[in-house]
């Protein structure tokens, strides 16, 4: 048995020793114009949707008169933000709240809208865009959605309107090219992911992606040709409620790091707490194989553990996670 071997079986023994962490995935925001607001931004993606990874995207930035959630249908309100022809792309800003981050970007898709920004209504440092209980609600149009989208700030919002409000043109850049880096002729990238595999069609769409990339992803990495890093999505819960029954039953580390509920029972099956264990869990893979020059194990676990430990045969757990980590012998 190998000393990284042993080293991985203490860091599952005590997962939470392992210095992984989940972050938010952001990409740059550049206004252009007008003067008074313009400079670089940071947002965060919005977890559906189809961000143009490597490149960017000019726009002109526009603030419904009604309708301004997105909640409804814009046709509703006789309202189109189809480009003319020569014209920049519209991007659509709106307001958080009332209903789900995905409809308010299906509506706007809908309406001929390039892509969507949401503006925060709390004061809070920039989080992913998305909500646990979206995925079930949203999953008859959320495949659907096809242009990207970001949450921004509250204060960078409020500045937005104003400058909208005033009568100024408000052209900015959505760019994604430092989501793909490659500054040692490797191309670097990012898989966001998550271990549930009980939340519907995203779960599913990911799985299958995994799955089906997994061979690919080995032969570049083996190659020196890239060099990825796994994220995991997570989500926390309002200081208000961490003693809540719900809170306590999803998350971990006083509400900080949590997940939805995967049968969104709270009285029976998984909570939401043991998905973020999992997904640390898998973190800890990645460090490890990382760290012993072969992150392209990490693939041959998450992929075995989907097959093996499924939520469906009451096997997510951690006595099959060590199983499939001795089934990968001397790889780590």
């Amino acid at each position: 048995m190998t000393k990284q071997f042993l080293c991985f079986l203490l860091l599952l023994s005590i997962p939470f020793l392992c210095e992984s962490r989940f972050v938010v995935e952001k990409n740059s925001l550049s206004v252009t114009s007008p003067d008074s607001i313009k400079g670089a931004h940071d947002c965060a993606i919005g977890n559906f949707g189809i961000p143009q990874y490597g490149g960017s995207m000019a726009g002109t930035v526009v603030y419904p008169k009604e309708n301004q959630k997105s909640c409804k249908e814009f046709s509703d309100f006789s309202i189109s933000f189809k480009s003319q022809p020569g014209a920049l792309p519209t991007f659509l800003l709106v307001d958080r709240g009332d209903c789900f981050f995905a409809l308010k970007v299906w509506n706007a898709q809908k309406a001929g809208a390039s892509a969507v920004l949401v503006a925060d209504n709390v004061d809070e440092p920039l989080i992913t865009m998305d909500t646990p209980e979206e995925d079930a609600a949203s999953a008859k149009y959320i495949e659907n959605i096809t242009i990207p989208s970001a949450l921004v700030t509250k204060g960078f919002g409020e500045k937005l309107k104003k400058a909208i409000g005033g009568g100024d043109m408000v052209n900015l850049n959505l760019d994604w090219r430092e989501a793909v880096p490659h500054p040692d002729a490797r191309v670097e990238y990012e898989l966001w992911t998550n271990s549930n595999d009980e939340c519907g069609v995203k779960c599913d769409m990911l799985m299958e992606f995994v799955k089906d990339f997994k061979g690919a992803a080995q032969i570049l990495e083996k190659g020196g040709y890239t060099q990825f890093r796994p994220h995991y999505i997570t989500w926390y819960c309002p200081h208000a409620f961490t003693l809540s029954r719900q809170c306590k039953s999803q998350c971990i580390n006083k509400g900080r790091y949590c997940a939805p509920d995967p049968e969104q029972d709270f009285s029976s099956g998984y909570d939401g707490k043991d998905v973020v264990v999992e997904n640390l869990r898998q973190l800890c893979v990645f460090k490890v194989a990382n760290e012993t020059g072969k992150p392209w194990v990490w693939w041959d676990y998450v992929t075995d553990f989907q097959i093996r430990c499924p939520m469906k045969e009451k096997k997510y757990n951690k006595e099959c996670a060590d199983s499939v980590v001795k089934s990968l012998g001397e790889s780590l």
